[in-house]
C-alpha cells in the first residue's frame, strides 16, 4: 500500500476530515441549525470522496500498472473493478 499512494497526504487529509467530523459533532451537540449542520455534512462528505479518488488513482497508476506489467491482466482487472464497484458506493 505505501507503494501505491502518499500514505502521508492521504493520512493529513483523513485528519482533516476527522476535524471535520468532531466539528458536526459539537454543532449537533450546540443546537446550531440544521441547514449549518448539514453543509458541513456535504463538506466532509466530498472531502472523503476526494480522498478516495486520491487513494484509486494511486492504486491504479502504481498497483494495476504494476500488475499489467507482471501479466497478471486477468486478476489485476478482477481487483480494479471490484475496488471501483466499492467506491462508487459511497453516497
Amino acid at each position: 500500500m505505501r507503494d501505491c499512494m502518499d500514505v502521508e497526504a492521504v493520512t493529513k487529509r483523513l485528519r482533516r476530515i476527522e476535524g471535520q467530523i468532531k466539528g458536526i459533532i459539537k454543532m449537533v451537540e450546540n443546537g446550531k441549525p440544521c441547514e449549518d449542520v448539514l453543509i458541513q455534512i456535504g463538506a466532509a462528505k466530498s472531502a472523503l470522496h476526494k480522498t478516495g479518488q486520491v487513494v484509486l488513482e494511486g492504486h491504479m497508476q502504481h498497483c494495476v500498472l504494476d500488475g499489467v506489467k507482471n501479466g497478471n491482466e486477468a486478476e489485476v482487472l478482477k481487483r480494479l473493478t471490484s475496488a471501483i464497484e466499492q467506491f462508487s458506493r459511497i453516497v
